[in-house]
């Protein structure tokens, strides 16, 4: 169960009803997966959220996707797309990647290798005793092929953790216990953040260390669950919202004919992390609350008033969540090595789709449609990941990571949602 659920302690409360397709303004919730270099494609998501005037007040994220949400809740609003457009400038290939990444047919697997060999300046860097041997006693916090010290500092450039603190957006980031193999989720709600929460976050092993907080330590919470959208669903008290959940590993694709492919489906398969399912189980339970409420209305009130009742009825809620799923498109000729490249190019593309995807799912603003009373989680599909995007050749200048403008989408339908 998770650390927020409270069964029994919520009451019914008939008129407290509010749902979305009533036209009330909701909550917006932002929920990021994990997937290094593919959360560009969240960023995109985001500017096309601030374009539309949809501020989330609640960012939840794992691994990559817990440094972008960071970056969104540990900024003003108006910084907010500077800020990440900086991060992904700060982790891009170097010269010498971004040059081999040119060569036809193996460049982009040639430069991850590089990319592998040699670090990010703005991210990682080899950890030398750890490749001469697996033996070396490296210390638990130094466990890991790479340091990340250059993302310490990245961040703490980067992430006003006293705005967090202030909670104009409220921050969620997702980390395992490396001794107990429990999730944990560090909540701004409940405690105060700094760069270590983020940083426990990405720990991915065994590339990177685990890093330690109140005398435990965490690694990426990917590697439980890679979808925190549990964090959403199990929150105390429950809450009406409309919530974007971006992921960016395709939970479908084609059955795997090579060993290539094999490894590049294996990773899309572990790090889906049982999306559709979580999915389908959180239907399940939000009408099972719903009728729970509904039929607790039909008794008497003296029976209502009973304890024992009250406490059954607690389990029944009202409140109904509109999620629309982003599904990140796979790049033309992308590989198993798709979550390393850090390229100019790839998180140009990735930037753009999230961008043109979020700008038209806002404008259709499916949440608006009538939705079935007894329902209390209504799924939109946006399955903008099925087909491939080819890459462009623009130059950087133009592109919206490297700090270039595109007309913004009609936005109209998106704004409804939040007028007063």
């Amino acid at each position: 169960m998770s650390q927020y659920t409270k069964p029994g302690a919520e009451r019914l409360n008939l008129a407290a009803k509010h749902t979305v397709s009533e036209g009330i303004p909701p909550r917006i919730f932002l929920v990021l997966q994990g997937g290094g270099a593919l959360g560009a494609y969240q960023a995109g998501v985001y500017q096309a959220l601030d374009e539309a005037g949809l501020r989330p007040e609640w960012v939840i994220g794992t691994s990559i996707g817990a440094i972008n949400a960071a970056l969104i809740a540990g900024n003003r609003p108006e910084a907010r797309v500077e800020k990440l457009k900086e991060f992904w400038r700060a982790v891009q290939f170097g010269f010498a990647p971004s040059m081999v990444a040119k060569t036809p047919m193996i460049g982009a697997q040639m430069a991850n290798w590089l990319t592998m060999a040699h670090g990010l300046a703005g991210f990682f860097t080899p950890n030398p005793f750890a490749f001469a041997s697996t033996s070396w006693p490296l210390g638990a916090e130094n466990a890991g092929y790479y340091r990340t010290g250059p993302l310490k500092k990245t961040l703490s450039e980067l992430v006003d953790f006293n705005t967090i603190k202030d909670g104009g957006c409220r921050l969620t980031v997702g980390a395992a216990n490396v001794r107990t193999a429990k999730m944990h989720y560090f909540d701004s709600r409940d405690q105060q953040l700094d760069v270590r929460h983020v940083m426990a976050s990405g720990a991915l092993p065994p590339a990177f260390p685990p890093v330690q907080i109140d005398g435990d330590l965490y690694w990426d919470g990917g590697i439980l669950s890679n979808t925190p959208v549990e964090a959403v669903f199990d929150d105390y008290p429950r809450r009406s919202a409309l919530v974007f959940a971006v992921h960016i590993w395709n939970p479908s694709g084609p059955d795997p004919e090579t060993i290539a492919d094999v490894l590049h489906r294996q990773k899309d398969v572990t790090y889906s992390s049982r999306a559709e399912s979580h999915i389908a189980r959180q239907q399940q339970i939000h009408r099972m609350r719903h009728f729970i409420a509904e039929l607790a209305a039909r008794l008497p009130p003296s029976e209502r008033a009973k304890p024992e009742v009250e406490e059954m009825a607690g389990y029944g809620c009202l409140t109904q969540m509109h999620v629309v799923r982003l599904l990140a498109p796979a790049m033309e000729g992308e590989n198993h090595g798709k979550d390393v490249d850090f390229s100019e190019r790839g998180i140009r593309t990735r930037w753009e789709a999230g961008l043109e995807n979020t700008r038209a799912v806002l404008a259709r603003a499916p949440w608006a449609d009538p939705a079935d009373p007894l329902e209390g989680f209504v799924l939109h599909e946006a399955n903008a990941g099925m087909t491939p995007v080819k890459t462009r050749r623009s130059d950087a200048a133009g592109s919206p990571a490297a700090g270039g403008k595109k007309a913004a989408a009609p936005v109209t339908a998106a704004r409804r949602i939040v007028a007063s």
